[in-house]
């Protein structure tokens, strides 16, 4: 079944990570975060909050979870302002964001027209927004050992159609932005580090716990047991670098 981001059990889900160099490199070449207000709409553990934040930025985060809010707030430095909110409908004031980001956000909604609103209806004029998301053809590819997440598929096929039904493709996201009211809307693939691993069973010890991956939650305890076997079974014992493909989707407010 679907993670509960309501239940106490997952507050810590999408905690202790930082974010790599590779997403910095990316967003950098996006955007100049140096003095900006900065909302990072589902915000989770507060991983991209303290990474704004450290190269410059000033960061409301919002989210719709306690459990996950408190635990971001508990591990980020208390000069970001946290507030918990659904992010379609933050509360925020119009007009003051310079920068509107969200990471894996999109997916875990009907559809990106309300984010694409409040985002439009946060930004001041020439804000930019970043929504970071993974298409269906981004979450499916083929498992190797830089992308161990493509195992999963082979491991249990169904979950491709789970992927299918909760990914929005390019398109419906580009055009969710455009009648915001965005302009110079433009996409762009990013292969971003998402952790580094000591060894196999670091990363093996972290799928048994389904940390930071919702859809781990589709398994079953036997199943996700099959699952921590499959994955050793393919992955070679030393260090693991996991990298994911993502798609970033950038539009400035007119």
């Amino acid at each position: 079944m679907p993670i509960d981001f309501a239940d106490p059990a997952n507050g810590d889900t999408y905690s202790g990570r930082e974010a790599d160099s590779s997403w910095v490199a990316a967003i950098t070449a996006i955007v100049d975060p140096a003095g900006a207000h900065v909302v990072d709409l589902g915000c989770g553990g507060g991983t991209y909050a303290r990474a704004w934040r450290s190269l410059g930025a000033h960061v409301t985060a919002i989210d719709s979870s306690a459990p996950i809010l408190e635990s971001a707030r508990a591990s980020s430095p208390a000069d970001i302002v946290f507030e918990r909110a659904p992010a379609e409908h933050t509360g925020l004031p119009d007009g003051r964001a310079d920068i509107v980001f969200a990471r894996a956000l999109v997916h875990h909604l009907p559809d990106a027209s309300a984010l694409a609103t409040e985002a439009f209806r946060l930004l001041r004029p020439g804000g930019v927004a970043i929504v970071q998301d993974r298409t269906s053809e981004d979450a499916t590819r083929a498992g190797s050992p830089t992308n161990p997440r493509g195992y999963l598929f082979e491991a249990f096929p169904r979950l491709t159609d789970v992927e299918g039904r909760r990914r929005h493709d390019l398109a419906a996201v580009s055009t969710a932005l455009t009648l915001a009211g965005f302009g110079e809307v433009a996409t762009q693939p990013l292969w971003e580090t998402r952790r580094r691993y000591a060894d196999r069973e670091q990363y093996l010890t972290e799928i048994a716990g389904r940390i930071g991956r919702s859809i781990l939650h589709e398994l079953s305890g036997i199943e996700l047991a099959e699952l921590v076997e499959y994955l050793r079974d393919r992955l070679a014992p030393g260090e693991l670098i996991e990298r994911d493909r993502w798609t970033l989707w950038t539009a400035v407010a007119s």
